[in-house]
């Protein structure tokens, strides 16, 4: 059970990962939803089987039927329309039937043959990892297979350390854990990658040594990747001209809130505006955080954390901005509102006024047009054009515009003449305008633009 969003995405990838069997809650008075479907794509993408459990049957318009429908559409047909995936209607809130659908999960489970050693070394996977201030790194795992017990030495990705306490879901101290639990463990160097496999070894410097080899090839990697990018862009960034890199540090509680957040932010980037997520990491905002953003001139992003107090001083000294959120969506918008600013503006054009000319008196140097204004209000130093039989006579060109040369009321100079209003007028360096045509004053207006 994940947040609905498409930011947590991986997370409920993951989970299907590392699942054997999943059940899949439908509420009997509602439709299959969005992110129903998803969990059913994560389960058919790990090949997990998949029970169907319609609930909250015993409320006024439930229609588990119009449910078996919804999931036939998607090629899936439960037993009770003669498919193969077992299907149970329940209500959870009064406890009917779950003992039915218990039963068939162990049924499942049988068929499926589920084995496991509980007397070897264990081995699973990481569902969570953060920085508790008090505990240091905690990891929330699920042993898989083998038995986990206190003192153990793990590896997982390019963290390692001894087991110094476990908890179970009820969060009471447990000295092992045999396969299929999940716990809460203390004791690693650093917080794993959620989704991440870990496995037990006996010799410290084995363990040790795999960690640090780890790290060592992600850092290469890692550079690799931003030298390709860089090289990969030039090119097309010196043809863009206008193209704009916003830098993010991003910094969460836990590990898979800093990976929604970071995914969702990268897939904000554009043709002209992208996303470089320069790090991201779980625990406080520290003063190398403020000194990375300094060299590299990005914005910090904390989520659900706080800075220290050097990190504070620091980047109020520094310039650094850190932007501290709880809500995922609130920093997926404001960043992209931050973005939106960061786009070359758009000018769209306003027409100002439509003036006839009516009159032509021509003179030694210039040539005088007698007007009246049918709509709007032209100015002294509006942008023109000479309309001509609905073609624009001058000047020819997109984007070119022409400028009155004098403004007149009677015998006066004047700013801007309204609208049913007569003025005389002259164009600077153009003297072929004739009766009938239509002067267009216009301005460019700037639009707002948006991702």
């Amino acid at each position: 059970d994940t947040p609905g969003h498409e930011a947590f995405t991986a997370m409920r990838a993951r989970g299907a990962k590392i699942t054997d069997i999943a059940i899949i809650v439908v509420a009997a008075d509602d439709a299959v939803m969005p992110q129903t479907k998803e969990a059913i794509s994560h389960a058919q993408a790990a090949g997990v089987p998949m029970i169907f459990a319609v609930n909250k049957i015993d409320k006024e318009g439930a229609n588990p039927q119009k449910i078996y429908e919804q999931l036939s559409q998607m090629n899936i047909l439960v037993e009770a329309w003669g498919g193969k995936f077992q299907n149970q209607e329940l209500s959870a809130k009064q406890g009917l039937n779950v003992d039915v659908l218990l039963e068939k999960v162990l049924l499942e489970a049988e068929v499926l043959d589920l084995k496991a050693n509980p007397d070897r070394e264990a081995s699973g996977s990481i569902i969570e990892a953060s920085l508790d201030k008090g505990r240091g790194y905690v990891a929330t795992i699920l042993v898989q297979n083998g038995t986990l017990r206190q003192g153990d030495l793990i590896v997982s990705g390019q963290h390692y350390g001894r087991v110094k306490a476990m908890f179970n879901e009820r969060n009471q101290r447990i000295e092992e854990a045999p396969p299929s639990t999940p716990v809460v463990i203390l004791g690693l160097n650093g917080a794993p990658q959620a989704g991440e496999k870990f496995k037990v070894f006996e010799d410290e410097a084995e363990a040790k040594e795999i960690a640090t080899k780890r790290a060592q090839i992600m850092r290469e990697q890692g550079l690799r990747a931003r030298k390709h990018i860089t090289l990969d862009e030039i090119g097309r960034r010196l043809a863009l001209g206008n193209f704009k890199e916003l830098n993010i540090i991003i910094k969460g509680d836990v590990d898979g809130s800093v990976e929604a957040l970071s995914d969702s932010l990268q897939k904000l980037s554009t043709e002209e505006v992208a996303i470089r997520v320069v790090h991201k990491g779980v625990g406080q905002i520290s003063e190398s955080d403020v000194l990375l953003a300094t060299a590299s001139d990005a914005i910090i992003i904390g989520f659900n954390v706080r800075p220290s107090m050097q990190a504070n001083k620091l980047a109020e000294t520094e310039g650094v901005e850190i932007k501290l959120y709880s809500i995922i969506y609130t920093a997926i918008d404001e960043i992209k509102s931050a973005m939106e600013g960061m786009l070359e503006p758009k000018y769209q054009e306003k027409i100002t006024a439509n003036v006839e000319v009516r009159e032509v008196y021509k003179f030694d140097k210039a040539t005088v047009a007698g007007c009246f204004v049918l709509e709007g209000k032209i100015s002294r130093n509006s942008k023109i054009r000479i309309i001509r039989d609905g073609i624009v006579e001058y000047p020819k060109g997109e984007g070119q515009a022409a400028e009155l040369g004098s403004l007149k009321r009677f015998k006066d100079d004047v700013k801007e003449v309204a609208s049913n209003m007569e003025c005389g007028l002259t164009i600077k360096n153009y003297n072929d305008i004739k009766v009938g045509d239509i002067v267009e004053a216009f301005e460019d207006e700037e639009v707002k633009r948006t991702l």
